[in-house]
């Protein structure tokens, strides 16, 4: 069948749909209430992204017209449309679970309250807030028909007030920031009682914008949230490969101080004149989709939702687990590396033990060098001064920057600079190549032996998004594959010297055509009438040529079983095309994150984990590697982990040719299965302790509407 009329689901509209599963975790009864509010938080922070940055790169196609098609699958206008079309559905799901999740608080006895809906008391406990807390924050800005509109900041929340002066009665317009970056976008209340009361920062000001304008003559009248979103001004997505047409529109961009507007986002309750005056001095027509919305904005704020003490609203936190290998701090952890491959999963495994390997050789007389790849770091990174400590102790460490890590550039070079002024090496990337391998090479020299201990991972070296990604990490000593590591590193320091490789796949040399040399062994076995199946977890399945070779499986015969959890554009179930292809999508507390590859190969199974997804951009324009997993309890371990999650069916959603996102369910009398719970609980085993998490939720509030009632 030509590829003409093979299915694909458009990249943007699949990333529309995963969203939606954040959403539906919200409206689902049998999450924790505070956790269904972080979900809206965490819903909405996504889509800011999305916007800053996908649909950023739509717009910029707008020139090209229909010869934009190839590059993102449709033309940019109808794109857009379609997109705002399910954005602004999406909105207004996301306002009915909100407003239904207020109703729920209630009935935990918590009360969020607005500017008018205070007593007596409240009143003054807000108005002395303001004025101790607040006002200082506050740096109000007048607008004017005549005067330049001045530039919202990216990522901030604005109150946009009408004026009126007390004694012409002329209206007038002012802006104010909502000081998030500087305060809690929440001010808790005094109890009354059992009744917690909660206000927004946002219905703060507004309580006291009088106050704030009274010395100009002016009064408040109304105060509407507004919120504009801007192009992030990087390259565009290297999954557009058409780079001679591509430059020539980014070109321009890229030397403009700030991003151009993408969205503008307002209270619906905005009068249209206000919305009308806002249009005209962005600079935004309606043909650039403002979006209506509910009271409130940069709705990520919620992440922070306070918790008022009640932690049976929340997730009950598990303990991580120590690894058995790892048990034991007296003993040299690098030793217990020497003696066998170590496999750590997070968030289940503590985080705790990369630190302590990096903290080991900081020490340890007889480390000589430690070699890392740095994505993306925590702010306060254990990592880093680990890092450090090597360098006061006398230890050579090579860090290699990735400097266009999306949103951490500002962080990465901070940490950069620091270790540099230690007396680290630093490498900023590879020219047109973005480093995101997980990386780290120790070389020892013990009784006068050069012995090395590499690290390959799928997550990036962060100790607290460690606590809420899933992801694995490899720890080995194995020669061959540590020589690997070493050539990988070698090509960091000089570009010409690629290494040839068999232990690792390592984009953008050979993992490409690894992976799709594993796919048509399948396909051959197929054919051969042998076992012949594939099982793939990752975050996002896009690039079309991989997609291509695995539809081809599907018509041999191969059973393709697919864990995504992001953006899928494969399209499973089409008869003669991907009947044989099924798939499911997991969105739970952790964010999915790790990525597994496993292959039957004639029974004689091949595993990898990998730093990569299967995008354009992770198999030819950044260097990631993966890694062939040889030692065989670490390939039970990741085997038994997938068959877990497989058989999850109550966080679990259907990847259909529909995007319908229905959730897999228990069938006859098959026990509810929690993956993520049971994946902890099976690690529990593997260490030696039966402590399982018996319950697969706790039930909040006594009665709860089902979703499709919200």
């Amino acid at each position: 069948m030509s590829n003409k009329y093979l299915p694909y689901v458009n990249r943007e509209i699949a990333w529309l749909s995963f969203n939606e599963r954040v959403l539906q975790e919200a409206a689902d009864p049998t999450t924790p209430l505070l956790e269904r509010m972080k979900f809206l938080a965490i819903f909405s922070n996504n889509r800011d992204e999305f916007y800053r940055v996908r649909v950023a790169t739509v717009k910029r196609m707008l020139p090209l017209g229909r010869r934009a098609i190839p590059l993102i699958g449709a033309h940019p206008n109808d794109l857009l449309d379609t997109i705002l079309k399910r954005v602004l559905v999406q909105q207004n799901r996301f306002e009915e679970i909100y407003q239904h999740l207020l109703k729920e608080l209630k009935q935990e006895k918590i009360f969020l309250l607005n500017e008018k809906s205070l007593n007596a008391d409240q009143q003054k406990t807000v108005r002395s807030f303001f004025h101790q807390k607040v006002i200082s924050n506050l740096f109000p800005i007048l607008l004017d028909e005549a005067k330049p509109f001045p530039s919202l900041r990216d990522k901030s929340s604005y109150l946009f007030i009408r004026l009126q002066a007390k004694e012409t009665k002329k209206f007038s317009y002012a802006l104010v920031e909502v000081p998030t970056k500087s305060m809690s976008r929440f001010f808790v209340l005094p109890k009354e009682g059992d009744k917690s009361y909660i206000i927004l920062l946002d219905d703060v000001i507004r309580f006291c914008a009088d106050e704030i304008f009274s010395v100009l003559g002016l009064t408040a009248l109304d105060a509407y949230n507004i919120k504009l979103t801007r192009d992030a001004e990087l390259d565009i997505d290297n999954d557009v490969v058409s780079h001679s047409m591509v430059e020539k529109i980014s070109k321009g961009l890229k030397q403009r101080k700030k991003g151009l507007p993408v969205r503008l986002v307002f209270d619906g309750s905005l009068p249209e004149d206000m919305k009308n005056f806002l249009l005209k001095k962005i600079n935004l027509t309606k043909k650039d989709a403002p979006i209506p919305g509910g009271r409130y904005h940069n709705f990520k704020d919620f992440i922070a939702f306070p918790d008022l003490g009640r932690k049976e609203l929340l997730n009950p936190k598990l303990k991580p687990i120590e690894h058995k290998l790892f048990a034991n701090y007296h003993t040299s952890l690098l030793q217990a590396i020497r003696k066998e491959d170590v496999l750590l999963v997070y968030p289940y495994h503590t985080y705790d033990h990369i630190i302590s390997v990096l903290r080991e050789a900081s020490m340890s007389p007889v480390v000589e060098e430690i070699k890392i790849t740095v994505y993306r770091l925590a702010d306060s990174s254990k990592v880093a001064n680990a890092l450090i400590n090597a360098l006061k102790n006398g230890k050579k460490v090579t860090l290699v920057v990735e400097l266009q890590a999306r949103f951490d550039e500002e962080n990465n070079l901070y940490w950069a600079n620091k270790l540099h002024e230690e007396g680290a090496t630093i490498i900023y990337g590879v020219p047109n190549l973005k480093v995101h391998s997980k990386l780290f090479l120790i070389t020892a020299r013990e009784n006068g032996k050069l012995v090395e201990y590499a690290h390959i991972g799928t997550g990036n070296f962060n100790e607290k998004t460690a606590k809420i990604y899933t992801d694995c990490s490899l720890l080995t000593s194995d020669k061959k594959t540590c020589v690997e590591v070493s050539r990988v590193f070698d090509f960091f320091t000089d570009n010409f010297k690629t290494g040839h490789y068999k232990q690792l796949a390592v984009s953008p040399f050979n993992m490409r055509r690894t992976f799709t040399q594993l796919i048509n062994k399948e396909i051959a076995n197929a054919n051969a009438k042998k076992p012949a199946y594939i099982t793939l977890k990752m975050n996002n399945l896009v690039d079309r040529k991989i997609i291509n070779h695995l539809y081809k499986a599907s018509q041999a015969g191969v059973k393709v079983t697919l864990i995504v959890r992001g953006i899928c554009s494969l399209v499973c179930g089409v008869r003669e095309i991907s009947e044989n292809i099924t798939g499911v999508s997991i969105v739970d507390k952790y964010l999915e994150h790790m990525r597994v590859f496993i292959f039957a190969n004639g029974g004689d199974e091949k595993i990898f984990i990998s730093s990569a997804d299967w995008m354009t951009r992770n198999l030819d324009h950044r260097c990631e590697v993966a890694v062939q997993i040889r030692d065989k309890n670490v390939q039970s371990i990741l085997s038994n982990i997938l068959a877990i999650q497989l058989s999850g069916n109550t966080k679990a959603r259907i990847l259909d040719q529909h995007l319908t996102n229905t959730y897999k369910k228990p069938t006859g009398n098959e026990p509810k299965v929690r993956a993520q719970d049971a994946v902890y609980n099976y690690l529990l085993k593997e260490t030696g302790v039966v402590n399982p998490v018996k319950k697969m939720v706790k039930k909040t509030v006594k009665k709860k509407l089902t979703p499709a009632k919200i």
